[in-house]
């Protein structure tokens, strides 16, 4: 666990880092392949930078909405020390206060636990890189906007959603990985082969503390399922498996996206059984993730059998010119 790059003369935070990494990355791929296509360079860039700032605040939506963090958002603003703290990274304990804040963890350094802590902040729930995301809020906000704007550039919007089919996954391939660095998204306890042990104060540690799996003396957690390498690996596949698909030509414009968005709702919908972070509950059944995974599951399992997408392609309106 190494929540935060220490470059020497500011610290970036793991995951926020990767996942911009990750993204645009894939908006370049996607670029390079929209022109190679006959698709305007210009408007791909557009898209996927207004698809990722919807994204962003997607996610951050539904995370503080539906995640179970609600509580610690308000109580930054009305009582701060009923906050969890914070460790720097593999059980380090902060020295002082800068130490919190170039990590990004925090604004004072807690003596008696070497923990940072944050002051009081009631504008915490909109600074968008201390982390703090759910991915299908992202998605949920991203994909419509994305469609509005392609739209108004009167531009083949299922065309371009199959840029977005494998491009998304290579970006969540980083945004997982960065999951990992952070120590959030984590498995069950796992005593199996690829079993990963976390350090002292990291939400695993913390979330077997409370639940009296180890006690405040244990130098890390108890083994647990890699959920975040299990996802990492399967959208790996899924980018694979989407983009070979796309090179050798989808069947009907937007094929890709809901394979994409199949394969994505199938497995997250089972990986969710394997994980023990807090992401919020539904009927005592089914975690917020899966709860959206299967009408997304449903709908693109459809649209693939019947082999043309719905909605179909709307008629573009045609310009009038000057």
């Amino acid at each position: 666990m190494h929540p935060s790059f220490d470059l020497g003369f500011i610290q970036l935070p793991a995951y926020f880092t990767l996942l911009m990494v990750g993204f645009t990355l894939a908006i370049l791929l996607a670029h390079a392949e929209g022109v190679r296509k006959g698709l305007d360079g210009n408007t791909i860039l557009d898209l996927g930078l207004l698809m990722l700032a919807a994204g962003l605040i997607g996610a951050r939506v539904l995370h503080v909405v539906a995640d179970g963090q609600f509580m610690d958002y308000v109580h930054l603003c009305t009582d701060p020390d009923q906050v969890p703290g914070l460790a720097l990274g593999s059980g380090v304990h902060c020295a002082d206060a800068a130490q919190c804040v170039r990590a990004g963890l925090g604004d004072v350094c807690e003596a008696t636990s070497g923990l940072c802590r944050q002051e009081q902040d009631c504008l915490r729930v909109f600074k968008i890189w201390y982390g703090g995301y759910a991915y299908y809020g992202g998605f949920l906000l991203a994909v419509p906007t994305g469609l509005w704007f392609l739209r108004r550039r009167r531009v083949s919007m299922w065309q371009v959603a199959d840029l977005a089919g494998w491009a998304i996954a290579l970006g969540l391939v980083f945004g997982r990985a960065g999951c990992l660095l952070a120590g959030c998204c984590f498995g069950e306890i796992d005593n199996g082969p690829t079993a990963l042990a976390f350090p002292k104060y990291s939400p695993a540690w913390d979330k077997q503390l409370h639940l009296h799996q180890i006690t405040a003396s244990a130098a890390q957690s108890l083994p647990v399922h890699p959920t975040q390498l299990y996802e990492a690996a399967a959208c790996a596949v899924i980018f694979v498996v989407c983009l070979w698909r796309y090179r050798i030509g989808p069947a009907f414009k937007g094929q890709i996206f809901f394979l994409f968005m199949l394969l994505y709702a199938l497995f997250r919908f089972s990986v969710e059984f394997l994980r023990a972070d807090d992401r919020g509950e539904w009927f005592g059944l089914v975690t917020t993730s899966q709860l959206i995974s299967l009408p997304l599951l449903a709908w693109s399992a459809w649209v693939l059998w019947r082999g043309r997408s719905w909605p179909a392609e709307p008629e573009l309106p045609v310009s009038t010119g000057a």
